[in-house]
Order: structure tokens, then C-alpha cells, then sequence
């Protein structure tokens, strides 16, 4: 694979595990150095990805490009400043930013029960709130005005297609990607004239480790044959936030891309 992003550091929440990893895997390889995230440093081990973030971080360094793991509650604003002062020190200055932390996950862990609009605990709505808007909102303030100053970086935020279409089951989950959607596209007006591009990814449902355990799996969208009616695989959506860290997207900004083989192709 082509390196075009030698000499980059791309800092991505969330890629312990899961869709943050594959990111973090396909940024390396194209050479950027990578601040990996989590909220402990034995997250990943939850579903058997890995035992610790260091274990991660391991991984990548076959790439060739420098590493580094950092751990904290991104819904925490002086975790976030710890963080990014620790991402700055062990690789320099930032310059993609990937907010991939989030997840349809209640205060206490698992799914919210029930997780539906009117009856979900209160506290798994403030959770969700936390781990998917507040915390795609606190690191960007946080690593975004240094970008803004040297007039250089990429952002993409990590949204979903639940964002745009109306649900039951899960629609504190899709209010809050809801948010990161407009927010991708307030930060993106605001970061324009420093020539900073901000935008979002909106993936289906994908298959990680996480996603296969924690739902009922319909067999015929586990599909490998060429179809577009299944679940993506987390490769896919790391080629996407890819192109959009990279040259080819230098005049793209504001823009929210679904990933999702056609699954929401008619919503709004």
C-alpha cells in the first residue's frame, strides 16, 4: 500500500478495539504515526481483540511508523487535555484527528434495557450523550485549535446511519449521532478559512467483535459473494475515514459520507 501519509500523526479515540482499530491499521500502513486510545488499557480485551492497548499499540509498530497509547474518559475534559498533551509529547503535533470513540452503550456496560425512545434509564441517555457527542465535542476543542493556528489538518468523525433515518430500538444512541453530524458540519464552517477539512463518516452496521456478539445476526447478511446487502466489514469503513485523512479529499469539507452498501440510500 502506498504510504501517502508518511510523516502524518493521526490521533483516533476509540481504536483499542473494534472500528477504531481497523482505522488505526489502515492509517498505519499508509505511514502515518498513531495515537492509539481507549478508555483503560484492558478495554480491548472485552470481546478478545487483544489483552491490553499496549498489546495494540505492538501491533501496529510492524508498519514501521511511531506509536504511542494513551487512556482516559474522552467525556471528561481534563482527561482529554492529558491525553492530547501526552499524544503531542510522545509524536508531535496532531494532524488527523479521528473521533471514532462512541457506541449504544449504557452507564453500567452492554445495551441500554430497554433502549427504546420513551422508556430507556436516564442515565444510559446521559451516558450515550457522553461517549458519543460530548466526547467527539471535547477532543475536538481540544486538538483543533492548534490545527487551526498552523492552518493545517483533517478531522472525521465517526456518526452512523442511524443518524439519518428514524428508530425505536437504539434512538438515544441515533440522537446522538444525529449531533455529531451537525456538529461535524458547525466545525467544518468554523475551521473553513484556515483551510482545515472536517467530515464525517456515517457507517451500517459492520461487523466487528463487538457487533457480532451483542445482537441477533441475520446469516444472509454475513454474505461474502460480492452482494451489497450485507454487513460491512470494518476494513471498509477504514478505507473511507483513509481517503478523507489523505490529498485526495483536499476539497471536501462539511460532508457526511455513509458507508453502508446502499442500507439508507433513500433517507435524508
Amino acid at each position: 500500500m502506498e504510504k501517502t501519509l508518511t510523516g502524518k500523526t493521526a490521533f483516533i479515540t476509540g481504536s483499542g478495539r473494534g472500528l477504531g482499530w481497523a482505522i488505526a491499521s489502515r492509517l498505519a500502513e499508509q505511514g502515518a504515526n498513531v495515537a492509539l486510545h481507549d478508555i483503560s488499557q484492558t478495554a480491548p480485551a472485552e470481546f478478545g481483540e487483544a489483552a491490553t492497548l499496549n498489546d495494540v499499540a505492538e501491533k501496529l509498530r510492524v508498519h514501521g511508523g511511531r506509536v504511542t497509547a494513551v487512556t482516559g474518559n474522552i467525556a471528561d475534559e481534563s482527561a482529554v487535555s492529558a491525553m492530547t498533551q501526552q499524544v503531542i509529547d510522545a509524536l508531535g503535533k496532531i494532524d488527523i484527528l479521528v473521533n471514532c470513540a462512541g457506541g449504544d452503550i449504557a452507564a453500567k456496560g452492554g445495551k441500554p434495557k430497554p433502549n427504546n425512545v420513551l422508556d430507556i434509564p436516564f442515565e444510559d441517555v446521559r451516558a450515550l450523550i457522553d461517549r458519543n457527542l460530548i466526547g467527539t465535542i471535547l477532543v475536538s476543542r481540544t486538538v483543533c485549535p492548534a490545527m487551526r493556528e498552523r492552518r493545517q489538518g483533517r478531522v472525521i468523525n465517526i456518526a452512523s446511519v442511524a443518524a439519518h433515518i428514524g428508530v425505536s430500538e437504539g434512538a438515544m444512541y441515533a440522537v446522538a449521532k444525529a449531533g455529531v453530524v451537525q456538529y461535524t458540519r458547525c466545525l467544518a464552517q468554523e475551521m473553513r478559512e484556515f483551510g482545515i477539512c472536517v467530515n464525517a463518516i456515517s457507517p451500517g452496521p459492520t461487523r466487528t467483535a463487538r457487533f457480532l456478539v451483542t445482537r441477533e445476526l441475520d446469516p444472509a447478511m454475513m454474505a461474502a459473494d460480492g452482494s451489497l446487502i450485507r454487513y460491512a466489514l470494518p476494513e471498509e469503513i477504514a478505507d473511507a475515514v483513509a481517503f478523507l485523512a489523505g490529498d485526495a479529499s483536499s476539497f471536501i469539507t462539511g460532508q457526511v459520507l455513509r458507508v453502508d452498501g446502499g442500507y439508507s440510500i433513500f433517507a435524508a
